[in-house]
């Protein structure tokens, strides 16, 4: 069950690093700004629509923890899949993750570069994108021990803006704070009741927040480049985890029980709305560098985890061998070309973000809505097949086990089906799901295409 030739890439990160680069590429603009959306919908029942998703996106993570601990690889869940399943589902994975990366870096770098103009309107937006871009090639392409240093602080300025958050929070419902009134829990029934708009409501909070979840599987990727890939993997998996909701979950329950949840406004932080009410001064400029950096460090994980998936595409012959050169020297292990590929791909799509960011861009991350969901769905397909394999031939590798396998297992694919489902019947997500639906069946078709020009020759 072992790999079969040495892992070419640099082990510079260290476990602390990689601990860090879980939390850094899940906490992002979509809890400091979007979970208002899920607030509107689910007023205090966003907590359980938080639990129910993060439970989700836990068991899915335990899953890849496992095999990435008994096989760590830099293609993670693509490897996962190759072998699992065969060859077409590692290239449809590995490629549909790529894509969904790429998109998404051109939101954060537009979005980053929005904030950063507000600052600094002497400088253009597509100029602060130009400089966000150029600094994290310029740190995806030095030695790999700076890349996860950049983050590694990145990522603690998050973390540390949300435990602050929480510690104020709890503060100000127990009126601790100077000139404030114990709040209490009043605010959790007090509008409509905990559920204001029932299970429903729950539902479509989960809609709204599961793909905040989505980053966590850049561990796993990362895990590839430390001394010791299986415990630190196994390490790295168990802390994000239990962190990320914690953190998630956490500011929810404050967000909600310190204020009304109709107190909250659509587009406006309720971090921001929060911290106005129990009066921490320019509440909004604060919250907007922490959403700053939040974007930042989300951009430069995710140039991290597509470079590396595609030269791991590259290294099993599903992209083009070009992709291989691996840096010498100092800088060693870094995989320059897949590096500078992802970027080339990232500048496209930011291009199209600045220039028609309401149709071809629109069309582009509408074709990645849904994509998460599909990787996450191989991710438990793949682990059903693999842990019996390992476990008739290394059990010895199992070093973390999946918690009630298979049922446990089986009920995540329920899971990950019901949210398809709720996209489906839900007017908003449903273009969403179509045009990732497409995305996926054309790499598909690719996949197939490939596989059967190999069996003839």
């Amino acid at each position: 069950m072992h790999d079969d030739q040495a892992e070419p890439l640099a082990h510079g990160l260290k476990q602390r690093h990689l601990t860090m680069l879980g939390l850094g590429g899940v906490i992002g603009a979509g809890l400091f700004v979007g979970s208002g959306a899920g607030i509107a919908v689910a007023g205090p029942g966003i907590v359980v629509s938080y639990l129910i998703a993060g439970a989700l996106a836990m068991l899915v993570m335990r899953m890849l923890g496992e095999m990435s601990a008994a096989m760590p690889a830099s293609g993670s869940f693509s490897v996962h899949a190759e072998r699992a399943l065969g060859r077409w589902a590692g290239f449809s994975v590995g490629w549909l993750y790529w894509f969904l990366l790429v998109v998404v870096l051109a939101v954060e770098a537009t979005a980053a570069a929005q904030i950063a103009n507000g600052w600094v309107p002497g400088i253009a937006q597509w100029a602060w994108v130009l400089i966000f871009m150029v600094v994290f090639t310029c740190a995806n392409l030095a030695a790999v021990k700076n890349f996860g240093e950049f983050e590694f602080w990145f990522a603690a300025l998050k973390v540390g803006a949300i435990v602050l958050f929480l510690g104020l929070g709890v503060l100000a419902v127990f009126g601790v704070l100077p000139e404030t009134r114990p709040v209490g829990f009043g605010n959790l029934t007090g509008q409509g009741g905990f559920l204001p708009n029932g299970w429903e409501g729950v539902v479509s909070g989960v809609l709204t927040v599961v793909f905040a979840f989505g980053g966590l599987e850049v561990v796993t990727i990362a895990a590839a480049e430390t001394e010791d890939p299986a415990r630190n993997v196994a390490r790295a998996v168990r802390a994000a985890v239990w962190r990320i909701l914690f953190f998630y979950v956490g500011s929810m329950l404050v967000i909600v029980t310190v204020l009304p949840w109709s107190a909250q406004r659509a587009g406006l932080s309720p971090y921001v709305t929060v911290l106005d009410a129990i009066g921490v001064p320019a509440a909004g400029q604060v919250m907007n560098v922490v959403v700053f950096v939040a974007l930042l460090s989300a951009l430069n994980a995710n140039l991290y985890g597509s470079s590396r998936m595609v030269f791991s595409l590259a290294e099993r012959g599903e992209a083009p061998k070009g992709l291989l050169k691996v840096s010498g020297g100092g800088g060693g292990g870094v995989p320059r070309r897949a590096v500078l590929a992802s970027v080339a791909f990232g500048f496209v799509s930011v291009l199209l973000n600045l220039l028609w960011p309401e149709t071809v861009f629109l069309y582009m991350l509408n074709a990645v809505g849904a994509v998460l969901l599909f990787v996450w769905g191989l991710v438990a397909a793949s682990q059903l097949r693999l842990r019996r394999r390992i476990e008739r031939e290394a059990p010895e590798l199992l070093t973390l086990r999946m918690w009630g396998f298979p049922w446990l297992t089986w009920v995540t694919l329920a899971g990950l089906g019901g949210v398809l489902v709720l996209m489906l019947t839900d007017d908003a997500a449903r273009p969403q799901l179509l045009w990732s639906a497409g995305a996926a069946g054309a790499v598909l078709l690719v996949a197939v295409v490939r596989e059967l020009r190999a069996k003839r020759t």
